[in-house]
């Protein structure tokens, strides 16, 4: 089933991503790279048998076997955000229909057709009737999700406060609950750093889908030197970055979500050093911000401190690598860091003192590959288990260990002492 789910889904990959790009706004070149990070999971789901074995232990006592399984957990459901209608879904319903559950998915309601399509090839692939089911709504239909009592486990992906309302509402009906929220994700600069390949790499992950993805470097810490040479790098960057309709093939980003959406992104623009005004020189029909860039950022102000959710890279300035670390581990936040460096030894620490589920080194974005897991720490994540990956293969299991034992009658008779192992 799983190989023949992977088969449509890579051969459809650029139908479904043009009903994003229609629907969303992303280019469809981010939005046929959605598609493919999300056919990553399914992939790895194919091996599902093999992700499934237990431990056996013979004889663990005489004439006594243990041993261990991974069962279903029931009906689960799936509630998933705007900005990757496609990949976030599949990191949630691939594993928990490969584990054997029924699967509910709750989309958001500004872009909910990619729902729909993903529904209608899992019944072409074979699933039958009632494995995958799609409810549409707002936060009425989330309520229902959450308080109905066959609903045994929740997913979710979205802002942190909407991830602790989802998380406290769920647990206290006695559902499982993974509930990822927001973030804040800083990309530490070392002096010794390559200056053109920080830059790259800052512009790549700020502006990248407009800015509208939880792994977004939002805050860019220049330590010591680096940070003229730096910030003067990224604003030679951002003319080059087309902004422009998502189905235009040369357009590198495309509008934001909403109007409201981008108003509000726009606001942050106010605080700081403004070094590039996204403002200007963008389309004039749709919801368009052009890339951003703000110095002088600190604690305290908005635009650093809040998820800001597009495309607004903002800096701020210290004199040493553990000032840089201080403030990544200050944040609320704590779903990735990053840090650009050519010392070997200040990169294997920083994995060790950066306070995020998520660690890049020379790496903006860290998302995990299908076979590690996704998900941060503190404000990023209600719950214990990340998605996708061996995580997510015991979040849509329950654990159950058998002690079997096949004695002959003749030998059986009645021992009310403490079971030992003989």
């Amino acid at each position: 089933m799983f190989f023949r789910i992977r088969e449509l889904v890579h051969e459809r990959r650029e139908e479904v991503a043009r009903i994003l790009t229609a629907e969303h706004g992303k280019v469809l070149s981010d939005a046929i790279g959605e598609v493919t990070r999300g056919l990553e999971v399914i992939e790895y789901c194919c091996g599902i048998p093999t992700l499934l074995k237990s431990e056996f232990s013979e004889q663990a006592s005489t004439g006594i076997d243990v041993y261990s399984i991974r069962q279903p957990v029931g009906v689960v459901a799936g509630i998933t955000p705007f900005n990757f209608p496609a990949m976030v879904p599949m990191w949630m319903w691939a594993p928990a229909i490969a584990c054997g559950n029924t699967f509910v998915l709750k989309p958001s309601e500004k872009d909910p057709s990619a729902s729909v399509w993903t529904a209608e090839l899992l019944k072409e692939a074979g699933l039958p009737d009632g494995v995958f089911n799609v409810v549409h709504g707002d936060k009425v239909a989330v309520d229902a999700v959450l308080e109905h009592p066959q609903v045994a486990a929740v997913s979710f992906v979205g802002s942190t406060p909407i991830a602790r309302y989802v998380y406290e509402k769920a647990t206290s009906k006695g559902k499982r609950c993974q509930a990822l929220g927001g973030a804040k994700n800083h990309m530490i600069v070392l002096p010794d750093a390559d200056i053109d390949m920080a830059a790259d790499a800052a512009v790549s992950a700020a502006y990248g889908s407009a800015g509208e993805r939880c792994m977004a470097v939002s805050m860019l810490v220049a330590v010591g030197s680096v940070a003229d040479p730096l910030i003067e790098a990224i604003k030679e960057r951002i003319p080059n970055v087309k902004v422009g309709d998502g189905m235009d093939p040369s357009s590198e980003m495309g509008p934001l979500i909403t109007r409201e959406h981008r108003d509000k992104v726009a606001s942050y623009l106010e605080e700081g050093t403004l070094v590039v005004d996204g403002r200007e020189n963008c389309p004039d029909e749709g919801f368009f911000l052009a890339p951003s860039l703000i110095d002088d950022l600190a604690p305290g102000m908005r635009a650093y401190d809040d998820e800001i959710f597009g495309p607004v890279l903002g800096v701020t300035r210290v004199a040493t690598y553990d000032e840089a670390v201080r403030l990544v581990n200050d944040s609320p936040y704590g779903n990735g860091a990053a840090i650009f460096t050519r010392d070997g030894g200040a990169a294997r620490q920083f994995q060790f003192d950066a306070q995020a589920g998520m660690v890049g080194v020379n790496v903006p974005i860290p998302v995990p590959v299908a076979y590690y897991s996704f998900g941060g720490w503190k404000g990023s994540l209600f719950g214990d288990r990340h998605v996708y990956g061996p995580e997510g293969i015991d979040f849509y299991t329950r654990g159950k260990v058998v002690t079997s034992r096949w004695p002959d009658p003749a030998t059986s008779k009645v021992d009310l002492g403490f079971p030992q192992t003989r």
